[in-house]
């Protein structure tokens, strides 16, 4: 069984948790650092809210099903889907959807693999 890994988010008071190939949640943390760098620089009206990666853990035990646990793939779908979807004229964008595109390509490489084996 592959080893996983969680990222631990914040947004406000909403903690949610991250799934990943344990390999990879460092990069997610990186990229969740550069995107807060660059958010204030972004003029457009429909910028995500984007959560902070505050902690990292190896295992992970829920008790209260208010904090479901969400699939790093998935998760990655959904911050390309937001950050595809501005309509950013001030700034070059193409960059950071670039990192964000690289994570999610390795991520699908990695669940592909292990489907195959």
């Amino acid at each position: 069984m592959p080893k996983m890994r969680y990222a631990v988010l914040l947004l406000g008071s909403t903690l949610e948790f991250v799934e990943m190939p344990a390999d990879h949640v460092y990069q997610l943390t990186a990229l969740n650092r550069r995107l807060h760098k660059e958010l204030d620089k972004l003029t457009a009206s429909n910028v995500p809210s984007l959560p902070h990666v505050v902690a990292e853990c190896d295992a992970l035990d829920i008790v209260d099903n208010a904090c479901p646990v969400r699939h790093g793939l998935e998760y990655m779908n959904e911050l390309e889907q937001a950050f595809a979807a501005l309509d950013e004229k001030a700034y070059p964008l193409i960059s950071l959807l670039t990192e964000i595109r690289a994570l999610q390509a390795q991520l699908e490489q990695w669940y592909e693999e292990e489907e195959d084996a």
